[in-house]
């Protein structure tokens, strides 16, 4: 901060250099946003694209089937999942669905 303000002192003039406090106090920050970019990569031999606020890769053109993490996701009355965008479909409970794509499902 000292430095800053010789810095500026030396370099531009006091009038060169306005330091301005945070205009949100620190406690009532904005929510820090979910990237719209996955973090993960795409789904092999499938056309599908990034669904941010469900945290998974949309297949395109198949119904409630979903990818993160090489592992797909069908929705088909209850989860299954598969390593593979076909099958062989295992049953699985709602522990291991990423959240988003779990919350979305939840009451149906």
């Amino acid at each position: 901060m000292k430095r800053l303000v010789l810095a500026c002192a030396l370099g531009l003039g006091l009038s060169g250099c306005v330091l301005q406090q945070p205009s949100t106090p620190v406690g009532q920050l904005p929510p820090v946003q979910q990237p719209s970019h996955p973090r993960y990569a795409p789904p092999p031999g499938v056309k599908s694209h990034w669904n941010p606020g469900l945290g998974v890769y949309v297949v395109e053109g198949a119904r409630d089937l979903y990818y993160r993490e090489r592992i797909f996701y069908r929705w088909d009355g209850g989860w299954s999942w598969s390593s593979q965008a076909g099958g062989p479909w295992k049953e699985t409970d709602s522990s291991g669905i990423p959240p988003g794509l779990f919350r979305q499902y939840q009451h149906r």
